[in-house]
């Protein structure tokens, strides 16, 4: 399946083909998340606009973006309010940095705000670029505050298999997906990973969601005491786990392990990367499933994607542990250039605004079950395994074999031939791990967009099925 760009390419003359947009690419980019061989056989999908919930490439066709972007255009393209924002800030402070008792009002606004906002009584915000680095600079604020305790020994750090935390040294070894790994030489000291809570794929025969939560429970307590409860220092965990799979944790999860945490004096940090501002029918994936985190990190809808932003939220214990820990060695000596950059911290703010203004909240609490139970339509299809999700974050796991739910071979690359069958449909979605179809659309999404959404993905679906059949005939 060649993109639309290749097939643009072949019709231009020799000296315009050198110097087109794809060829440059193919020259010039180094992609994330890329087979970079293949790439110089596909060639790029170059996105030139986009409105709403739709993006056009550079032939003028249409998709329907199912991902947000990367989980993270929440009010679609082209929200003006956004630009005007960003447009105002630039003219009257374009840059300043917030080291050294420096600040700007936006950054002050901003921080008050999530502390009012976000549930843990978070009290002291420290803004970064990306989730990855709001993660990244958990750890290190992790280990920071343990040595500032006089508990220098409680450096481990649990994540869990499937989840994702970025892609920086320390938080791609928090990641718990091979890729992230493989080469990179990672994990590294001090980073380990518990059980995954996915009960499609890990439950025992008959094990109810419940009964599952409680063994992966006693498991996380064995395990901790197995390291040694002073050495351990802190749990990761997203609401949701996105990137892995889109794995809705166990019914009773969330409210299992916690009592555990806190038994052993274990930080809880809540990644609300993807979750965070109303993707999961709440405002915080917190909140969906009953976390009280020590810290959080936000990102993607914080902006609604417009500008690069983050933020790491630590609650009062910590953030007063590393300020007089700061006293006593002069400075906290950790900081991005583009920490709390006015012009992206002005955007963040218009966009909860917005959120507030428009009641995002009532809208995704109506289109959400609606996506839910359409999604669930799909369940049935021969190549289906499970269907999962909450809110407006979905996805479809395909098999070679319901009954005993076998994955297809990798090499097949089922997954990805949907994803790229989906494309040719004019729908962009993300394929991951075992061949999961994530769905994760813009929030503003309506139901007859949702309709659309799915009838395309369903000519996708259908149409590697047919393939596949005939392969096997």
């Amino acid at each position: 399946m060649i993109a639309a760009t290749l097939d643009k390419l072949r019709t231009l003359p020799m000296s315009d083909l050198v110097n087109s947009p794809a060829a440059r690419d193919i020259k010039y980019v180094m992609h994330p998340y890329t087979n970079m061989e293949k790439h110089k056989e596909i060639g790029p999908l170059i996105v030139e606009k986009a409105s709403g919930v739709w993006v056009t490439d550079d032939t003028g066709k249409q998709y329907i973006e199912g991902m947000a972007g990367l989980w993270c255009t929440s009010l679609g393209f082209g929200e003006q309010r956004l630009v005007d924002a960003a447009t105002k800030q630039m003219r009257e402070l374009p840059y300043y940095h917030l080291f050294t008792h420096k600040t700007h009002t936006p950054a002050i606004d901003l921080a008050e705000r999530l502390c009012g906002m976000v549930p843990g009584n978070m009290d002291k915000v420290f803004f970064a670029n990306s989730g990855s680095e709001a993660n990244d600079t958990a750890v290190k604020l992790i280990w920071y505050y343990h040595n500032a305790i006089g508990k220098p020994k409680k450096k481990k750090i649990l994540a869990r298999l499937k989840g994702y935390h970025g892609v920086t040294v320390a938080t791609a070894s928090l990641t718990g997906l091979p890729f992230n790994h493989r080469d990179f030489d990672l994990p590294i000291e001090n980073i380990m990973h518990v059980d995954c809570p996915h009960h499609y794929r890990f439950a025992h025969e008959g094990e109810s969601e419940e009964d599952f939560a409680t063994r992966l429970a006693e498991n996380l307590e064995k395990r901790i005491l197995e390291e040694d409860p002073e050495t351990v220092a802190a749990f990761f965990a997203e609401p949701v786990m996105g990137a892995g799979g889109v794995i809705v944790p166990p019914r009773t999860y969330f409210q299992k392990i916690q009592p555990i945490l806190k038994k052993y004096d274990i930080l809880l940090l809540a990644d609300e990367v993807i979750c965070g501002f109303g993707r999961t029918g709440n405002m915080f994936g917190s909140e969906t499933f009953g976390i009280q985190p020590d810290m959080m990190t936000v990102a993607k809808a914080l902006s609604s994607a417009y500008l690069p932003i983050s933020a790491l939220m630590v609650n009062e214990k910590i953030a007063s542990a590393v300020s007089q820990n700061s006293n006593k060695i002069g400075t906290f000596g950790h900081g991005y250039t583009y920490s709390g950059h006015p012009a992206a911290v002005a955007v963040a703010l218009e966009t909860l605004n917005i959120y507030e203004e428009r009641d995002i909240l009532t809208h995704i609490r109506e289109v959400g079950p609606y996506l839910q139970t359409r999604l669930r339509e799909f369940a049935d299809h021969p190549l289906v395994g499970e269907v999962r999700g909450v809110g407006l974050i979905g996805a479809i796991e395909l098999v070679a074999d319901k009954a005993t739910k076998q994955s297809f071979e990798p090499s097949l690359a089922v997954g990805a031939k949907v994803m790229m069958a989906a494309q040719e449909h004019g729908l962009i979605l993300r394929s991951m791990p075992t061949d999961t179809l994530a769905f994760s659309p813009p929030l503003i999404i309506s139901k007859a967009e949702i309709d659309e959404m799915l009838a395309r993905f369903g000519k996708a679906l259908n149409q590697v099925q047919h393939s596949l059949s005939k392969a096997a005939a």
